[in-house]
């Protein structure tokens, strides 16, 4: 049954925006005001948004004016506040005050947006929101990375930046399937990756003897979350099959040394993604699935919050709270 809709005035938000080009200093919190959501619109109030690394990355790498100001934040989880006539999520139904998650949505830095009914799922009742927050982007990133390497249940695989947000979520994903990961994290994040059910190995120099040692009948498939040479080059070294070495963050290297390099635009990718996201979230709802949450900010904070992630070890997800 389609929710019933409802109609509100015009609605005061803030929300982050990109002014131009070069980074933090171009980013503002402005007032703005949202239409009454259309056919296929939901309105979410924003009750904690996911900060990501590619949220900066986003508006670095755009070159077109016309796209000013640009929206920032791919994923939240808030409360529903307004649906447009005849509009159900994508998970079914949907009522002004239930609790959900979007993901791939533009604006998430934001007090409430306006987003596409296909793009929003009921919020696993059994997480809080800034873990919603941040369930899909790594939780498909994750999935999307084992499904590309072909990683069959049984075989034993390398894991780049094993602790870090990503690399937790393959972890538990491998475990589910019955796939044995060695991990790389730092000694002082060892004990992360074997909480999620890896083999730790500290990387730096030597990296390869030790991943042997971990797994002296070799490693079946490389993952990098990492995108450090030495991830690749450690890569390269062990999977003799470079179709089953993939990158998510160094496509450069991948296009010199003819392995995989993965990205939620390409058409495969995005259509992979955009199906697996009812599992991750039933994985969840289940308990299967952590997300592990470091630290949240005020979304005044956004700046801080997104030079926090940047530099790389924030020791888990990050959120904003309006």
């Amino acid at each position: 049954m389609f929710a019933r809709p409802h109609y509100p005035g015009h609605m005061h938000v803030q929300r982050w925006v990109a002014t131009g080009f070069d980074g933090l200093d171009d980013f503002a919190l402005i007032d703005d005001e949202l239409d009454p959501p259309g056919p296929g619109e939901v309105i979410i109030g924003v009750r904690a948004a996911g900060v990501n690394p590619a949220d900066l990355k986003h508006a670095r790498r755009k070159v077109d004016p016309s796209q000013l100001p640009l929206p920032i934040g791919y994923e939240v989880s808030g409360e529903i506040l307004a649906l447009g006539p005849d509009t159900e999520i994508a998970s079914g139904g949907g009522v002004i005050a239930d609790e959900v998650l979007a993901f791939r949505v533009h604006g998430g830095y934001a007090t409430a947006l306006s987003v596409p009914a296909e793009k929003v799922f009921a919020k696993p009742p059994t997480i809080d929101h800034p873990a919603a927050a941040n369930l899909l982007l790594a939780g498909c990133t994750a999935a999307d990375m084992l499904r590309a390497a072909a990683v069959e249940p049984g075989e034993t695989i390398l894991l780049h930046a094993a602790s870090g947000a990503v690399g937790v979520a393959v972890l538990q994903l491998a475990r589910l399937r019955g796939i044995t990961v060695v991990g790389t994290s730092s000694p002082t994040n060892a004990e992360r990756v074997r909480e999620f059910g890896g083999i730790p190995v500290d990387h730096g120099p030597g990296l390869a003897n030790r991943v042997r040692a971990a797994a002296p009948d070799g490693v079946w498939a490389a993952l990098d979350a990492a995108g450090t040479d030495e991830a690749v080059d450690t890569s390269l070294e062990l999977v003799a099959d470079r179709s089953r070495i993939v990158t998510v963050v160094a496509p450069g290297r991948a296009a010199d040394d003819g392995f995989v390099a993965l990205g939620g635009a390409q058409p495969e990718s995005l259509a992979f993604r955009d199906s697996v996201r009812p599992e991750l979230i039933r994985l969840a709802t289940a308990g299967d699935l952590v997300v592990p949450v470091a630290r949240t900010f005020e979304l005044s904070e956004a700046r801080a919050a997104l030079e926090l992630v940047s530099a790389g070890h924030p020791g888990g997800k990050v959120a904003l709270i309006p």
